[in-house]
């Protein structure tokens, strides 16, 4: 048995997640004692996807072509790749596009699909994984009896491990394939760290007071090398941008430190952050539910903590 795993490419280049999964990837074909192999549809080097062999990817499929990500293509090529190399699971990102993509390759391979999956299976005969359900409440086990599966994997759960060896690069024919979206223009972040990769987060919430007191949380954020984040309360009050919002409603994060700081602990908030490795609360209510869910708590004014905190931690660097 095989496993296909779809990766993206971000103009050319490949990011942590993408070596997460190849590394999943391997470690569940292992699992089955089959072979790996990676597909890649975009514009992407040959040096670069040869790094992923380091991750344990023997085989690349390389879709080269400039067409724009079309839903509908993609999971054709997708599904056509599985099919020829007979892979008995195809391995997604847990993100926007795998989420779009997903369902649509599952239906063409006649596929069980579970989404959201956090680590290994937890057997493979048969093939049982877990998720988290009820807005990170509960862990789910699944079963997925088809042939053929597909699931993705949510960000920062399985970790990256290097299984180094030979790598092959081979191109995939996308004449028969013709996507119908076009990209008249597109706006692109730059200069900051973006929320899905980032190994550290500092949030904010109505405890900030409104967007004139952003100032302290951004300069924690950049002492630490973080990327800024709010609750939906500030987004949709127009404090901060839309695109920062985390919770059930905005992006889903995994960051290895995650900083709520005034921010009340709302279950669709904590929906989104619940996967973090670490939470560390401020918030001037010693009984607010993100402390329930916090690793470290501190109950004060954030406007006199935060600047301490910001001066701890650059001394900390400054002596490190």
């Amino acid at each position: 048995m095989s496993v296909l795993v779809y990766i993206e490419n971000w103009n050319g280049k490949f990011k942590k997640s993408t070596y997460e999964l190849v590394s999943y990837g391997k470690r569940i074909a292992a699992g089955l004692g089959g072979e790996l192999s990676i597909i890649s549809i975009g514009n992407v080097d040959e040096t670069e996807l040869k790094k992923l062999g380091a991750y344990g990817a023997g085989k690349v499929l390389s879709a080269n072509t400039d067409m724009a990500l079309d839903d509908k293509a993609y999971a054709a090529l997708i599904a056509e790749v599985a099919n020829k190399s007979n892979a008995s699971v195809v391995v997604m990102a847990n993100n926007s596009t795998g989420k779009a993509l997903a369902p649509r390759v599952a239906v063409k391979l006649n596929a069980g699909l579970v989404s959201g999956v956090n680590g290994l299976p937890l057997s493979y005969q048969p093939f049982v994984v877990s998720k988290k359900a009820f807005s990170g409440k509960s862990l789910l086990q699944a079963e997925i009896t088809s042939g053929k599966k597909v699931i993705t994997l949510s960000q920062n759960t399985a970790g990256v491990e290097e299984f180094p060896g030979d790598v092959t690069v081979e191109p995939v024919d996308v004449s028969a394939v013709s996507g119908s979206v076009k990209v008249l223009s597109s706006d692109v972040q730059t200069g900051t760290i973006l929320l899905t990769e980032a190994e550290i987060v500092v949030s904010g919430g109505r405890g900030m007071r409104g967007p004139e007191n952003w100032k302290p949380l951004e300069e924690l954020a950049e002492v630490l090398g973080a990327a800024t984040a709010c609750s939906r309360p500030v987004s949709d009050e127009g404090w901060r941008p839309h695109h920062e919002h985390v919770g059930q409603t905005g992006k889903v994060i995994a960051p290895n430190l995650y900083f709520a700081l005034g921010i009340s602990g709302a279950i669709q908030h904590l929906a989104g952050v619940s996967s973090s490795k670490v939470i560390v609360a401020v918030n001037k209510d010693a009984e607010a539910p993100i402390f329930t869910a916090a690793d470290y708590g501190i109950v004060g004014d954030l406007q006199e903590i935060l600047p301490k905190m910001t001066e701890a931690f650059r001394k900390f660097k400054a002596n490190a």
